[in-house]
């Protein structure tokens, strides 16, 4: 049995809005539900059969993790799986995160973190 997709802009055309973005929750069950509800928007199997993937993602990049991350992104990813029906692996589900809050730094975020002083220099950025 295959599972309807939402279809966002329908329902915004029906209520008369406009769609101004995406709202991300941070954490908790309100995350974990958004994090599922993603997951069953994104991820389809391709033409060719295989596992779902998003089809947008085009590049593949190692992405070395800890192996305390790697056994919470399995744990998580299971339950994704309990929950939704879609199988997701572990560095899928890294690289939603990743998306996710890349998407949410915003640039004074950015200018922020880059006025931190690096280690060593006593200056921003700069070699003492």
């Amino acid at each position: 049995m295959t599972k309807r997709r939402v279809d966002t802009d329908k329902i915004a055309r029906g209520l008369g809005a406009k769609k101004r973005g995406q709202v991300y929750s941070t954490g908790g069950y309100p995350g974990a539900a958004q994090l599922a509800a993603e997951v069953r928007e994104r991820f389809r199997v391709p033409d060719g059969g295989g596992r779902p993937t998003d089809p947008s993602w085009s590049d593949k990049r190692l992405v070395p993790v800890a192996p305390r991350t790697l056994e919470r992104l399995q744990r998580i990813a299971k339950r994704l799986k309990e929950e939704t029906g879609v199988r997701v692996e572990p560095m899928q589900l890294a690289a939603i995160l990743l998306e996710t809050t890349a998407d949410q730094i915003e640039s004074e975020d950015l200018e922020r973190l880059v006025a931190i002083p690096r280690r060593g220099t006593g200056r921003t950025g700069k070699q003492a």
